[in-house]
């Protein structure tokens, strides 16, 4: 929970760094697709430490990189292109508070209940999605947007420094490769995998959607309120941001206990097909009344990370153990790649429609499309 507050930071501050550093909405986007860039090296890298070390020895090592790397950039930022290297460099350190946990719950939780805990896993960070939002908008009423950023960077400090009490008496297990295979015949491993495949792409077109949904929810709400005539939009659509990622806390569980009940394909497309409906019309709706705005975006986020946590269960059990690390970092680069597209793809349709929101969310639709076609063909194979 402690270790995601970092990740949605700088949505929290985007509308005021954008007018400080004068950046158009795309100049926005491409800072937070470096992020996301960074993010998605570091994935790729920590898988194969994972698979190597162990799950439990990467986690705590690349922790202190994670915890420290954000005060480089609360400290240094302060125009496009300092945010641009620095909020890529946060997001290079990151990596080892995801994957390494992922495998932590494969190798120690039993599969009636692995759907679940990764649910919970999940959870945790969408609340803490919601921590980092509420303790930078609490602090925007005392200090400016780098004072906001320094309040969110301590936490992942905490989760550090709490991870390693957590871990003390679980064991690192490192699983025995078959003779004679080295760590990097895992990819060609993974790529074979038709099952395992098969959810690597429906992940992929999910984390379009998902991403270009945490970057620019706050910058929406934000223009929702300016538009409704607000006297401070900026701190209550932040506000209002952070009770959508309350909302993540239950699309997770859900979503996680859907699939050991009912079947892991069966709740990817239920929530999959419910993300996409809205990604084709919340936009448009700018002009509702809050209320049911602020609602929508709740059932959004709920709908749009239920099936995050069976994406990560479902890839967990098509390929063998000792190259989960490097199926995830594949993963990663696929997946997350698009993450890195996905914000200023939106923020280009944003100035380029003329500031249409429905237009812009409408990209992060079709971008989607394919995910549930994939889910599918993954269901016929049983």
């Amino acid at each position: 929970m402690l270790a995601a507050t970092w990740f949605v930071a700088y949505s929290a501050v985007l509308p005021l760094t954008q007018v400080a550093w004068g950046m158009s909405a795309r100049d926005a986007g491409i800072v937070q697709a470096a992020f996301h860039l960074g993010y998605l090296t570091s994935l790729f890298i920590v898988g194969f430490i994972a698979d190597h070390f162990g799950a439990k020895r990467a986690y705590i090592t690349t922790g202190i990189a994670a915890c420290l790397s954000p005060w480089a950039f609360v400290l240094f930022a302060d125009d496009f292109w300092s945010a641009v290297w620095l909020h890529a460099f946060t997001g290079l350190c990151q990596g080892g508070t995801y994957t390494p946990a992922l495998a932590l719950i494969n190798d120690n939780v039993e599969r009636s209940r692995r759907g679940r805990a990764m649910g919970y896993l999940i959870a945790g960070s969408s609340a803490g999605y919601a921590i980092s939002l509420g303790v930078a908008g609490l602090a925007l009423k005392f200090t400016d947007w780098r004072g906001a950023l320094a309040a969110v960077a301590v936490l992942p400090v905490v989760s550090w420094l709490t991870g390693i009490w957590v871990l003390r008496n679980t064991p690192n297990t490192v699983h025995p490769r078959p003779g004679g295979e080295s760590l990097l015949a895992s990819i060609p491993a993974v790529l074979r995998n038709r099952r395992g495949m098969l959810s690597i792409w429906s992940y992929t077109f999910h984390s379009w959607e998902l991403l270009g949904l945490w970057a620019w929810l706050p910058a929406f709400l934000t223009a929702a309120l300016v538009l409704q005539g607000s006297e401070n939009p900026a701190t209550a659509a932040l506000m209002f941001a952070a009770l959508t990622y309350v909302a993540n806390i239950a699309g997770s569980i859900v979503g996680g206990t859907m699939a050991d009940r009912w079947g892991r394909t069966q709740s990817i497309l239920v929530w999959s097909c419910v993300s996409l409906a809205l990604s084709f019309s919340i936009g448009w709706l700018i002009a509702a009344p809050l209320i049911l705005l602020v609602a929508l975006a709740c059932l959004y986020n709920f709908a749009g990370i239920a099936d995050s946590s069976v994406h990560s269960t479902v890839l967990a059990e098509s390929v063998p153990p000792h190259y989960l690390g490097v199926a995830y970092a594949v993963r990663s680069v696929v997946g997350f790649g698009t993450g890195v597209i996905s914000p200023v793809v939106f923020g280009w349709a944003l100035d380029a429609s003329g500031q249409s929101w429905g237009i812009a969310w409408a990209m992060l639709g079709l971008g989607a499309l394919l995910g549930p076609v994939c889910t599918y063909r993954l269901r016929k194979m049983g």
